[in-house]
């Protein structure tokens, strides 16, 4: 190899030398960056563990309501069709669809002129039969007389007393043909059985109605109170029981589809005497004055029973409460943002909060967001608060370290 090949090589070899040393400085300049950024975490935290952000809450005493949620059906207490109890051309509609009417109340009247005929024919063949009836005992009375007297002869008494019974007889079939044409013509006005809101009308004025018709004139429902059925678990039957057989009055609150509206307030009535054997599950009924027509026959509502109230209670959300092998536990953040497992035993639950019967004291903090990245020991932070050097005290300053 000749001088100048020989010096091209040198070349080449300098510049690798030059290109690997940068390639070292740029790496450790970079793994010098990334120690130094993960160094800066909150006081606490595990070496090269950067700090988690969490949601915290803090364990309070309150009274916990202690409540069983279910899906009801509104139930009036009686549903009533309208219908004719006797047959003839409808000549009046006397009410308005939807209207509020009292028991009594006359809804329509059907032509009553056949009726009052019908009730006119009975009473003459009353009148007539009764006239009849007198004569008979008339003679019933001479023909005694006569056979004392040996004047006639016992088998003519015997029959005038057959005809006096007879015409008896008649007369008590007049007076209860009156009685029911007296009635027909009665129910050619036709009245509401039970007091409530008339639905809409079935048939106009001048229509033929009978006796068999299947809608009737109308159908009437009470409104005031109102029912709502529901179905509670086997589970809670136990409960409900002990609350009844303790003579507790137990509030029901009938809620909106959202649950977020109030729409009656009433109490619990009773329980059905069997469990659904499908279903799991037994009929309960509660009672609502619906003073103010809140509530709808046939409405889906969401009911809450209030079975008894926890007097205080610690209580944090129940979105803090994890589950584990071991049984249930919350994250407790102490006052240098490090997260402690916590176990705990849990009490009455009420929607997003529940009651912990011993394992955290009021005050404690506990995880609600974030838990799931944490374990015994790790650092937190709230979210949007600086991040400071480690030792840096919650409230921002520096941690005084123990002499």
């Amino acid at each position: 190899m000749n001088e100048p090949e020989r010096g091209q090589q040198r070349g080449r070899g300098l510049l690798t030398t030059v290109g690997v040393l940068v390639a070292l400085i740029v790496l450790a300049l970079g793994g010098w960056f990334l120690a130094h950024r993960s160094g800066t975490r909150v006081a606490g935290a595990p070496r090269g563990r950067p700090a988690s952000t969490v949601g915290l809450a803090t364990a309070q005493r309150a009274d916990l309501p202690v409540t069983l949620d279910a899906l009801g059906t509104v139930t009036p207490l009686a549903t009533a069709v309208v219908r004719a109890q006797v047959s003839g051309v409808l000549t009046e509609v006397l009410f308005k669809e939807g209207q509020m009417v009292e028991r009594g109340q006359a809804l329509a009247q059907i032509d009553p002129r056949p009726f009052q005929l019908a009730l006119e024919q009975a009473e003459g063949n009353l009148a007539r039969d009764e006239a009849q009836l007198v004569a008979a005992r008339v003679t019933l009375a001479r023909d005694r007389t006569l056979l004392t007297q040996d004047s006639i002869a016992q088998q003519d008494v015997d029959t005038q007393e057959a005809t006096v019974k007879q015409l008896e007889g008649t007369v008590v079939t007049d007076r209860a043909a009156i009685g029911s044409a007296r009635l027909n013509l009665t129910w050619s006005r036709i009245t509401a059985p039970v007091a409530g809101r008339v639905g809409l009308r079935a048939v106009d004025p001048g229509n033929s109605v009978t006796t068999t018709d299947t809608n009737g004139i109308a159908t009437i429902t009470q409104l005031k109170p109102m029912d709502v059925e529901f179905a509670l678990p086997s589970d809670d039957i136990g409960a409900v029981q002990k609350r009844l057989a303790a003579k507790a009055v137990l509030s029901a609150t009938a809620l909106d589809r959202t649950r977020s509206s109030t729409l009656a307030n009433g109490t619990f009535l009773t329980l059905d005497n069997q469990v659904d054997p499908t279903t799991g599950t037994v009929h309960a009924k509660a009672r609502f004055q619906n003073s103010e027509g809140t509530l709808f026959p046939q409405q889906f509502v969401n009911l809450r029973l209030l079975l008894d109230v926890q007097e205080g209670a610690v209580v944090v959300p129940a979105a803090a409460l994890r589950h584990g092998p071991q049984g249930d536990f919350v994250f407790v953040v102490s006052a240098d943002r490090i997260a402690h497992v916590r176990r705990v035993q849990t009490g009455a639950a009420n929607g997003d909060q529940v009651a912990i019967a011993s394992g955290i004291a009021p005050g404690e903090q506990v995880v609600t967001e974030g838990g799931d990245r944490l374990t015994e020991g790790a650092a937190v932070r709230l979210p949007g608060a600086a991040v400071g050097p480690p030792g840096a005290a919650p409230g921002g300053g520096q941690r005084r370290r123990p002499s």
